[in-house]
């Protein structure tokens, strides 16, 4: 399967879902189940929102997962202590990585911001080994960029 992904046109899709909708959970809802069926080779998509200091799970496909991270570990609380964009090609090599599935091989979480504070992060999960590349990152990174002005609204 082709891992090529047209992110300018999942973009235009997430406006296309979202437009003149004021619901953050469907939004966000709608956004992961887009991510899901556009992205080939992945295991889970979503979003964790920072609530009182830490990261919570939020609307996501894939199996069950971490309901609370702290900020500083695992890769989406680096990505928010860090305030970027993780891309780990091999997740058992990432230092103090969170198992939630071990099936995931490979992720990518790109930090998500609102009001000009981290709201939280995109987290998407392979059972890839590197299935993510730069392209991918700047493609989520302008996904997660419409994504913070329909959070903004």
């Amino acid at each position: 399967m082709s891992r090529t992904v047209s992110y300018d046109q999942l973009t235009r899709r997430l406006e296309t879902l979202t437009n003149d909708i004021p619901y953050e959970i469907a939004n966000l809802a709608n956004a992961s189940a887009l991510l899901w069926q556009a992205l080939p080779d992945i295991n889970w998509a979503g979003f964790y929102k920072m609530v009182d200091g830490r990261l919570v799970l939020y609307p996501f496909q894939g199996k069950t997962a971490c309901v609370r991270i702290e900020v500083g570990k695992g890769v989406c609380g680096t990505a928010v202590a860090e305030d970027k964009t993780q891309l780990v090609a091999d997740v058992h090599q990432f230092p103090g990585h969170i198992a939630c599935d071990s099936a995931s091989n490979s992720e990518i979480v790109v930090p998500i911001h609102v009001g000009g504070r981290i709201w939280g992060v995109l987290d998407i999960d392979s059972p890839y080994l590197g299935r993510f590349t730069e392209a991918d990152r700047e493609g989520l990174e302008q996904f997660v960029k419409k994504l913070e002005e329909i959070l903004e609204r």
